[in-house]
């Protein structure tokens, strides 16, 4: 049933079309974005490091003294449970002072993430799936859209999945070029990472437990509990990147043919939301 449901996805998403993706980032503001960054408030966007210039989504520590794990990210505002979400990305200029080591040239999508308003103010990660973007360093191979899990557990080959991160089939993309990553996540079945058209990296049942999270509201990680929708953020972890698009697929809406809104790439019907 599970693989039925795969190939009919990857059916439906023919039928779609550009206009049909929703852009999160509109190239002029962080107009439906918060940004939170470790030891502040939800909605203070510390030394501005997130900032839109020259239509480019920046994320920068030029304010920053040192960048002492003040972890950032900007929440989008609406939740999300089917859908695709992309962003075109590139790593640039020259890690933050006492930036960690693992953080050059390094950053994230956060998918199926927890409410920002659920967060401590010096918690360091949202409990989420992490889509961790990884630049190469010019000496050897460092794939991109790997997995990292934050307070979360996933499913792989039939058995529970525990370490914190795993590594993609990705190339590496040293320099600055742009990178297009998408992630096709339906509910708590399954999440696919795709780079340049093809799944690198898949996996079942995303779900809440493990480590890698701190200064949480423990009432907020109930492990086991599986994730069948959650927020999405783009991280700030010491290394300059810039995001020039940010686009997303919803996957879930009215499934009756009669309807205006009609798709016939939606997988998960919301009949509720059909117009005639």
């Amino acid at each position: 049933m599970r693989t039925l449901l795969f190939l009919l996805v990857a059916a439906s998403l023919s039928a779609q079309t550009p206009k049909d993706w929703l852009q999160l980032f509109n190239g002029k503001n962080l107009k439906g974005w918060t940004p939170k960054i470790t030891g502040y408030a939800l909605g203070e966007n510390y030394a501005n490091t997130f900032r839109v210039k020259d239509k480019l989504l920046q994320v920068r520590y030029d304010g920053y003294d040192e960048f002492a794990s003040k972890f950032g990210h900007l929440f989008y505002k609406n939740p999300y449970s089917y859908y695709v979400i992309a962003a075109e990305y590139r790593f640039v200029g020259e890690q933050a002072k006492g930036g960690p080591g693992w953080a050059t040239r390094n950053s994230g999508i956060m998918v199926h993430g927890q409410d920002p308003k659920t967060m401590g103010k010096d918690q360091d990660f949202p409990i989420s799936i992490e889509v961790q973007l990884l630049g190469g360093l010019g000496k050897g191979p460092r794939t991109t859209a790997n997995l990292c899990t934050p307070g979360t557990n996933v499913v792989r080959d039939g058995k529970l999945f525990t370490p914190h991160c795993l590594s993609s089939a990705s190339k590496t993309y040293d320099g600055e070029d742009w990178v297009r990553v998408e992630v096709k996540v339906l509910g708590d079945e399954r999440v696919e990472h795709i780079i340049d058209g093809q799944v690198v990296l898949a996996y079942d049942k995303p779900q809440v437990g493990g480590g890698s999270v701190s200064k949480h509201d423990p009432s907020v990680k109930q492990d086991g509990k599986l994730l069948t929708m959650g927020s999405i953020s783009l991280q700030s972890e010491s290394h300059p990147v810039d995001f020039r698009k940010v686009e997303l697929l919803d996957l879930e809406g009215c499934m009756d043919p009669k309807a205006k809104n009609f798709k016939k790439y939606f997988v998960k019907a919301a009949n509720d939301r059909c117009k005639f």
